[in-house]
């Protein structure tokens, strides 16, 4: 995890998901990439395939400003090789007995290809009371063959 200097923003690595077959190597590989928050080398998930995609993991809110509303984005990069993406993937996130968000993202049409995106998840106010939240990125829908993403991180970012 990296938390920003005067915590505008707190990230979790792709190495904080639990990735559904994210340690079988006919479907995931581990690779070096260059952060694009901190310029720093950083394991990211590269998908080789897969036709459940769950990726996901669990946050304690009780490190962010109450008060600060915050946006929540997966951070990953689509490859010039991705395919079977004809269905939109489901992104969000829930924090028990307060909030549940949730919408679908075309990774099909994620422009530019090689590079970072944030991925916007959703938007939450962090509340005083500390709890945990969860975070997942699901495509599952046709049980389609997908490929060509690799996965960075979860960026919570406060807005203004």
């Amino acid at each position: 995890m990296a938390k920003a200097s005067g915590e505008s923003f707190v990230k979790l690595f792709a190495r904080d998901l639990t990735i559904t077959w994210g340690d079988d190597k006919r479907y995931w590989n581990w690779i070096q990439v260059k952060d694009p928050s901190s310029n720093e080398l950083v394991d990211a998930a590269e998908l080789i395939k897969v036709c459940f995609l769950d990726a996901r993991t669990k946050f304690d809110t009780s490190i962010l400003q109450p008060g600060t509303r915050y946006e929540v984005a997966f951070v990953i990069m689509k490859k010039e090789n991705a395919e079977g993406w004809e269905h939109p993937v489901k992104l969000g996130f829930g924090i028990p007995n307060v909030i549940e968000e949730g919408r679908d993202e075309d990774i099909s049409k994620l422009k530019p290809v090689n590079e970072w995106l944030e991925v916007p998840v959703g938007q939450f106010i962090a509340l005083p009371q500390a709890g945990q939240m969860e975070v997942f990125l699901k495509g599952s829908e046709g049980l389609i063959w997908k490929k060509g993403i690799v996965l960075n991180g979860v960026i919570f970012r406060a807005k203004n």
